[in-house]
């Protein structure tokens, strides 16, 4: 090979190598770019989904309070239509009484304070908390059993 044959092979090999980290250098910026792209999509639909959420459980402890003043008119007319003493009177301020607590329960805690229980309830107790989760599970499926 002549000396100028030489150098313009080292040329083009020099050009490839450039050319080769060029688009290295472009290909590692583009991949970031993606990265950077799809976590910040990630943080808006889990932004998102979190105010989604949010507004679910507002809208549930609305109703919850609503379901919460039912109950406690409920107690009033239960009191209101019943005697007022002998075992029916008692019996019927009793039943009252527990109207009216479960109104209070919706109105002060709503579905996010009965899950919140709900959940320390199993916590506490786990092994009768299976077992009413495998009764119920049995007995739905016996009754959607065709």
């Amino acid at each position: 090979m002549t000396g100028m044959t030489k150098n313009r092979m080292d040329n083009i090999g020099d050009k490839a190598k450039d050319t080769a980290n060029e688009i290295g250098k472009e290909a590692k910026d583009l991949a970031s770019t993606v990265a950077d792209k799809a976590r910040d999509a990630t943080k808006v639909v889990a932004d998102k989904a979190g105010d989604a959420a949010g507004f679910v459980g507002d809208k549930a402890d609305a109703v919850a309070d609503r379901a919460g003043d039912g109950l406690k008119n409920l107690a009033g007319k239960v009191r209101e239509n019943t005697p007022d003493h002998g075992i029916v009177g008692k019996a019927a301020d009793k039943v009252a009484d527990g109207i009216e607590q479960t109104g209070k329960y919706l109105k002060d805690e709503g579905f996010t304070g009965m899950g919140k229980d709900m959940l320390e309830l199993i916590k506490n107790n786990p092994v009768p908390a299976l077992l009413i989760g495998v009764g119920l599970g049995y007995l739905l499926a016996r009754a959607t059993r065709s």
